[in-house]
């Protein structure tokens, strides 16, 4: 905890500059604080994404989330095309594909607004 320590002396140091100054000051005081709070977070913040040891984030390529849906999508509507055309007819053909195009446009925009 010894990096918290400045952060700590500066409130402190600004309780204190409260307490002989008085209530009127409190906004500019507390301003002050979350200036120097707010530099520390971005000194931090720097150096943890500077450091060496951090491995880059690797971005998919936009497409490959659909491959497994669009392969088991045809896996699954071949035999359902079979089984519906048979017993339902067309109108059974229709709401197996209408079914299995919803599935597909449901994923597609669930990894599009990924991001």
């Amino acid at each position: 905890m010894s990096h918290n320590r400045p952060i700590r002396d500066d409130l402190q140091a600004t309780l204190d500059a409260r307490r002989d100054l008085g209530p009127e000051y409190e906004a500019a005081l507390v301003d002050s604080f979350v200036e120097r709070l707010d530099a520390t977070i971005a000194a931090r913040v720097q150096a943890e994404l500077g450091r060496p040891g951090t491995p880059p984030i690797k971005k998919q390529a936009p497409g490959r989330p659909m491959v497994p849906i669009v392969l088991g999508s045809l896996g699954i509507g071949v035999p359902l095309t079979g089984i519906a055309a048979s017993s339902a007819g067309l109108v059974g053909l229709m709401v197996v594909w209408l079914s299995i195009v919803v599935v597909n446009v449901a994923a597609a925009v669930a990894v599009m607004r990924r991001p």
